[in-house]
């Protein structure tokens, strides 16, 4: 089945060209799994298969889905191979990453970025995903997700999530309000933000600095997400990326929930400060607009975060909301 291919708007800091929205996800269409890092059980694809079939779209497996090479799916060829052979497929309409794990950095030099932009496909992950939702936004000018992987639960949350960003409404007045708020959110730092949304792992995004494919902060609002590091860790990251100038350039920091990031050490001779005092120290002296504990990342229920469209950080109203679409609807 042909799609409409995207619609441009106005170029976006740090893209290539104008930024290109992709085709939203509708019925009749095919939904592609690959997986460019780690690999992926065919049972583990179950709850996005079943919600695939609601939407009544059909579910395309890559040829590296429930294959495993050491810590990888496959050799970084066959992963950079597949990934190009489903944006370069006319029948397939969006690509899902099947999981995390890691490798996506090793096929990044591989990848076609002026064909990812003339396909104009939704590309959606978390996690090692981080690297290449980031570098195919940023070198190619498309939007991409920052959402669920096809083997994450797709509970109510996450499901109403993805419907309001990524599903095609046939009619403006069918499309709904891409906003969330919760009174549990912790403000940082007050204030109001308002920039072009960029983010994801933390570890992922410290990285590739000094990469060609390092991010661009400049007037974003920043996104970031961690799981099972030692506080240290996250001060180290954290200060990384200050030192690197890359906080310093933001609108806004929106930080999910740290997952498993609590000092695990019991030893008198090794100290912690607690997570959130880290995190707070790292932050707060920004006196930018900052939130921690949005659900997204390694969380069961998952906001969807477009990378490359503007949106609101109201730290004093706890509230995220996209400022504009981040798909094409027909």
């Amino acid at each position: 089945m042909t799609r409409d291919k995207g619609s441009e708007t106005t170029a976006s800091e740090g893209t290539a060209g104008p930024l290109i929205r992709p085709g939203a996800i509708a019925p009749g269409q095919t939904v592609g799994i690959v997986c460019p890092a780690s690999g992926v059980m065919t049972k583990e694809l179950s709850d996005f298969i079943t919600l695939c079939q609601r939407w009544n779209v059909t579910v395309k497996l890559g040829a590296n889905v429930s294959k495993r090479y050491g810590y990888l799916a496959a050799p970084d060829e066959e992963r950079a191979r597949e990934l190009m052979d489903f944006v370069n497929d006319p029948t397939v309409d969006a690509i899902v990453c099947g999981r995390g794990g890691y490798g996506v950095m090793r096929i990044l030099p591989m990848l076609d970025f002026q064909a990812i932009r003339a396909a104009g496909k939704i590309i959606m992950g978390f996690s090692d995903i981080t690297a290449l939702l980031i570098a195919v936004q940023q070198l190619s000018g498309l939007v991409t997700f920052h959402g669920p992987v096809a083997s994450s639960t797709f509970d109510a949350f996450t499901t109403t999530a993805m419907t309001d960003v990524v599903l095609q409404a046939p009619t403006k007045a069918e499309r709904r309000s891409s906003a969330f708020s919760d009174p549990q959110v912790r403000v940082l730092s007050p204030g109001l933000a308002r920039g072009r949304l960029t983010g994801g792992n933390l570890a992922m995004i410290v990285s590739t600095l000094g990469t060609r494919y390092e991010i661009d902060t400049n007037g974003a609002i920043l996104f970031l997400e961690e799981i099972n590091e030692e506080p240290y860790r996250i001060d180290r990251m954290l200060t990384q990326l200050w030192l690197a100038g890359k906080l310093q350039q933001c609108a806004g920091i929106a930080l999910g929930n740290f997952r498993d990031c609590e000092a695990k050490g019991t030893s008198r001779s090794e100290p912690s400060f607690p997570l959130q005092q880290v995190i707070q120290d790292r932050i707060s002296s920004l006196k930018l607009p900052a939130v921690y504990g949005l659900p997204f990342g390694h969380v069961k229920s998952k906001l969807v975060l477009p990378v490359g469209v503007q949106a609101e950080l109201d730290a004093d109203n706890r509230s995220l909301r996209l400022l504009e679409d981040a798909v094409t609807h027909a």
